[in-house]
């Protein structure tokens, strides 16, 4: 099956040809990090202007890029939820009239679904694996059982991992995107240089909090502020990617020895990072853990990674109804 993947949920547009749910004919991103910037953040209404006028051109290239037409098509996946509403319905109503007006069938996704079986375009993973999904809005360990059954076993209660490293960054003074710069600047610092909390890492939960990290960051550069750049605020950028590592890692071994499964997919925007990479490195290997984590083109929001759940569900006869709208929030237990 030739399908067509179509990602709008944020402030990435992207379009991407996949053939069979596993090989990458082409996949086209076009990042608004630049408008974005200038606000130290995405905007929702200049996010949504920004797709209507990338979509079409998008769509195109990815089409383009491998020499097929909207006629070679069989099937299109796109994001239905969670996300920025106004975002959704631009990639959302974009492939319903698409549907439509080629008579194909199309298949509403959970960003988050989308993100955990973007490594299967790399390497399919056995069922049952664990899956933790780091990013700007998710910090989320999912029991996947096959597609479309998943369960919860922990979620964060506040702040994402990715919104506090974006957030951190902001109150150093650093340039938006911030997790990148933080990541960047932890590599030249001290990881044991400053005290930070380690917020619910022993409360017997699997659930994430990072607002107090947040918080930590806040009051210590109010009474310990550092020049950017110097040494000073890369130990501080160690400090807090540290914090966040060991958290997360701590969680997931937790749930890896809690259901015993031996798998374990790292996925969403926060698995680029190198330290968090090379701390789940060290502990799959400790644990005798099979690891998967896709390459950083496919942590990141791609309309590519759409296209496994969508495969599947379209050969499945599992097709969305045309009466089927968005939803801005969206539980991934009742897929």
């Amino acid at each position: 099956m030739l399908v067509l993947a179509i990602e709008t949920s944020c402030d990435e547009t992207a379009a991407a040809v996949v053939a069979d749910g596993r090989r990458i004919l082409s996949s086209i991103v076009s990042s608004q990090i630049a408008i974005h910037a200038e606000y130290g953040g995405v905007v929702p209404e200049i996010a949504s202007r920004k797709h209507l006028e990338m979509i079409s051109p998008v769509i195109s290239q990815a089409l383009e890029a491998v020499k097929v037409t909207l006629a070679d098509i069989e099937g299109i996946a796109v994001t239905r939820g969670p996300g920025l509403s106004g975002a959704l319905l631009v990639g959302f109503s974009t492939a319903k009239a698409i549907a439509s007006a080629r008579k194909i069938p199309f298949v509403g996704i959970h960003h988050i679904e989308g993100h955990i079986f973007a490594c299967f375009l790399e390497k399919p993973v056995e069922f049952p694996f664990l899956a933790l999904v780091v990013s700007g809005g998710h910090t989320h360990i999912y029991l996947v059982e096959g597609f479309g059954r998943y369960r919860t076993m922990g979620r964060t209660v506040d702040d994402a991992a990715g919104e506090a490293f974006d957030k951190s960054a902001k109150i150093m003074g650093l340039e938006y995107p911030g997790g990148v710069r933080i990541d960047a600047m932890a590599r030249e610092g001290n990881p044991a240089a400053v005290r930070l909390p380690r917020p619910l890492m022993n409360d017997g939960t699997l659930n994430f909090s990072f607002s107090g990290l947040k918080t930590a960051m806040l009051q210590h550069l109010s009474k310990h502020p550092v020049a950017i750049p110097g040494p000073e605020a890369n130990d501080l950028c160690a400090s807090f990617q540290e914090a966040v590592c060991d958290v997360l890692v701590h969680k997931t071994s937790l749930a890896l020895a809690q259901t015993g499964v031996k798998r374990l997919v790292v996925a969403g925007g926060v698995a680029c990072n190198s330290g968090l990479r090379q701390r789940m490195a060290s502990m799959a290997a400790k644990l005798g853990i099979e690891l998967h984590i896709p390459k950083p083109a496919l942590c990141g929001d791609n309309a590519a990674m759409l296209a496994v759940a969508g495969n599947f569900y379209l050969e499945n006869d599992k097709a969305s109804d045309s009466a089927l709208d968005v939803t801005a929030t969206w539980n991934m237990d009742h897929i």
